[in-house]
């Protein structure tokens, strides 16, 4: 992280807010902190829990992993709307929507989906925020590591398109950190309503499938000569503003 180094990560009266806030609890369609998350696939240095949710038939998963590239490679896919088609499972088209900044923007996606089910388009409100506390539980001793928090809900009204199902209910959380050897620490978690009929075989298995085959790809993808490169700009408080190509 270039743009902080020679100096301490320092705890802001915003960062603080931020995380008092964004706690899983406080998610109305995630799972809070006590549920229990049962393991589901524990391969390759990537495991998958799911979790009952309250008044829903969906189970929440929650994925965890080390990706073997430094956090500003990572960030650099994150915010970049279109990687969606190289690393996230089924993701067939995604592109950022016009308006928005850093910390408060839109995409729209497609989800393809194996027949016979039809596929799912989303439009999803993005927020990135840093905090210098975990929001999943996680902690880690990297005194110069911030978390970076990504929270995304789906907008069920906007950008309509014909000939697919609009998924109006959708919940992910992102975490990353970075360890010290140049590693990124990841957790996502997720639930989402997916609208219309789908077979019970093909949502247990995509809640596992999805992260699970994401995560790998995240792990080529980061590595790519087109993520490298970037750096982490920060302003005085410490908190994240942008990702921008090493000057």
């Amino acid at each position: 992280m270039a743009a902080m180094n020679g100096s301490r990560y320092r705890r802001s009266a915003f960062s603080a807010i931020v995380s008092s806030l964004l706690t899983a609890q406080s998610w109305a369609g995630l799972p809070p902190d006590s549920v229990d998350w049962n393991l589901e696939r524990d391969e390759d240095d990537i495991r998958i829990y799911k979790a009952s949710v309250s008044d829903s038939g969906f189970e929440a998963f929650k994925a965890t992993t080390v990706i073997n590239a430094p956090l500003s490679n990572v960030m650099a896919v994150m915010v970049d709307a279109e990687s969606c088609e190289e690393w996230v499972h089924g993701c067939s088209h995604s592109e950022a929507l016009d308006g928005g900044d850093f910390h408060d923007r839109k995409a729209y996606s497609v989800n393809d989906l194996p027949w016979p089910a039809a596929d799912r388009d989303y439009v999803l409100h993005i927020r990135t925020h840093t905090s210098d506390e975990s929001v999943t539980g996680e902690s880690h001793d990297e005194a110069d590591s911030p978390f970076i928090i990504m929270e995304l809900s789906a907008v069920p009204d906007e950008r309509e398109e014909s000939g697919k199902v609009r998924v109006e209910h959708s919940d992910t959380l992102y975490q990353f950190f970075q360890i010290d050897d140049g590693r990124t620490h990841m957790t996502w978690i997720q639930h989402s309503e997916p609208n219309g009929s789908l077979p019970g075989w093909l949502v247990n298995s995509l809640a596992v499938d999805i992260p699970f085959n994401s995560l790998q790809n995240l792990q080529d993808v980061a590595n790519s000569s087109t993520y490298s490169g970037y750096e982490l700009v920060f302003n005085e408080q410490g908190e994240l503003t942008a990702v921008r190509k090493e000057q």
